[in-house]
């Protein structure tokens, strides 16, 4: 019993990370109708400047979040700006084939830059340990599981309560009406964006701080990024925490009971369940 509950609580902690890595996706899906499929890409590009700013500048890695995130808004907004309104509201098909070819030139560049080589960012507190109830929990990773749960429902409340986050839902469920309020929709569209990848560079500074980074983790990011907000919804960003905190639980549990290489089965083989029972996710309207 007592393995079984650290293991829950392991879990809970990694689908905090989760929800965090796949909400920028799930903002660019719902509003633009982009599956970014760079979005992975994207958080390792922001896992590498947070090790950077930590290497070199010696800037602590939470501290440095917020760095983080406005030079991956500048970069959205320009790729949005400069690329993807040219294919706003296209078919989908379209905006795969360009998301996927950002994805490649962005993991070959990385290379090229940062080389093979894995890094971490690993602070003087990297290795310290607190115990809740029996229960041992590394501190690093619950102040990225509790940051990325603060960043997620501030998402949410940004979305309900200021006048920008109303036009972007508005934009996204109605574009005429939106226009016909002053919407100005490539403005819009590349601000939302570039919102995308400031989570993404957020999540890509905390998923260093608990695992190792190489420039081709994006690609596993991305299906991961995408069955969390299938599983949990588009249309809240409390679905998508719910979505990943049951991908963290089923992970853990599908590696303590079925072992590591079962993992990938277990949350993808969710993912197939909830699309055929309920495609909408678990908090998405059925309409």
């Amino acid at each position: 019993m007592d393995l079984l509950l650290q293991v829950l609580a392991n879990g809970i902690l990694q689908g905090g990370l989760y929800a965090i890595m796949a909400l920028g996706l799930a903002l660019v899906w719902g509003v633009l109708n982009i599956v970014n499929l760079a979005h992975g890409a994207f958080i390792m590009l922001g896992a590498y400047i947070s090790w950077y700013s930590f290497a070199w500048l010696g800037l602590d890695p939470f501290l440095g979040l917020p760095v983080t995130a406005i030079l991956m808004f500048g970069l959205g907004y320009a790729v949005q700006r400069g690329i993807l309104n040219l294919v706003a509201r296209a078919p989908m098909f379209n905006t795969l084939l360009i998301t996927f070819g950002l994805e490649v030139v962005l993991t070959y560049l990385a290379q090229l830059v940062f080389s093979a080589d894995f890094r971490t960012i690993n602070p003087s507190y990297s290795g310290r340990n607190i115990d809740v109830l029996g229960l041992t929990i590394p501190v690093v990773r619950l102040a990225a599981c509790a940051l990325a749960i603060v960043l997620t429902l501030a998402m949410w409340r940004f979305l309900l309560h200021t006048r920008l986050g109303r036009a972007i839902r508005a934009t996204a469920q109605n574009l005429p009406a939106a226009r016909l309020h002053g919407v100005e929709p490539r403005h819009l569209y590349a601000v939302t964006f570039g919102l995308g990848l400031a989570l993404a560079g957020a999540a890509g500074g905390l998923y260093g701080t608990v695992s190792q980074i190489n420039p081709y983790i994006g690609a596993t990011l991305t299906a991961k990024s995408f069955a969390i907000a299938i599983i949990g919804g588009l249309d809240t960003p409390l679905g998508v925490i719910a979505g990943g905190l049951v991908l963290g639980l089923i992970e853990a549990l599908a590696a303590l009971y079925a072992g590591p290489t079962f993992t990938d089965v277990a949350s993808f083989g969710v993912l197939v369940l909830v699309l055929i029972v309920r495609p909408s996710g678990l908090l998405g309207r059925t309409a």
